[in-house]
This record gives C-alpha cells, structure tokens and sequence, in this order.
C-alpha cells in the first residue's frame, strides 16, 4: 500500500495539529497503522499506532494523553491528533503500515510500508 503523509507545520508551544495519512488501495482496512518521528540527528521513533479496525491502539509515553490516533476505513485515512505540543515533539512525522489483523505494532522493523515524512515544528 503506498502512503501519503500531510498535515504538518509550524505550531507554537501549547499549539494543536492534525496529521493525516491517506492510503492508496483497497485492502486499506486490512493493515494495522503506526505513526513515528524522527528528530535531527535521532533515531526514528515509535508514537502512536491503530489496529487495523480501530479497536486498538498504542502510544508511547511521552504523548500519551495529548495525541489521539484513529481511522476512517472508509476513506483510507489515519489521523493523528496532536494537542498541547511541546518543543520536544518537533520533528520529521511518518506513517506505516503492515498487512495485519492481529493487533498493533510499535517496532520500526515491524511495518513494510512507509509515507514520505511531514515535518511539525513547535516553536518555544
């Protein structure tokens, strides 16, 4: 499945945004979905991720309680909501996806399929 990664921005501390990613295909309901970042000079991290029908999902720590993740099947599209951004959110955001109906995956090994990155950037 090929992904397309939007919605990123500047932002000030505090700040929201939503990211979003589409998906090309018809088998979309199918894949469980991740969300990572990657900051200059670190490694690609896991941040939030959705089973492939919505009625799970994951967060690491450091976001849980701020950003929200879903999905609309119907159009392909996995959301990412972001509220009360910090500094330390900022960074290049991609989304995965691997063909699954047995749960979530947090593990950048563990998804096949990746989007072109968006950048958030949250000013101080």
């Amino acid at each position: 499945v090929q992904l397309q990664a939007s919605g990123g921005g500047l932002v000030q501390s505090e700040g929201s945004l939503t990211l979003f990613c589409v998906a090309s295909g018809r088998t979309f309901s199918s894949y469980a979905v991740g969300w990572f970042r990657q900051a200059p000079g670190k490694e690609r991290e896991f941040v939030a991720a959705i089973s492939w029908g919505g009625g799970f999902t994951q967060y690491a720590d450091s976001v849980k309680g701020r950003f929200t993740i879903s999905r609309d099947n119907a159009r392909n599209t996995v959301s990412l909501q972001m509220n009360s951004l910090k500094p330390e959110d900022t960074a290049n955001y991609y989304c995965a996806a691997e063909r699954s109906k047995s749960g979530v995956f947090r593990l950048v090994s563990e998804y096949h399929d990746w989007g072109q990155g968006t950048l958030v950037t949250v000013s101080s």
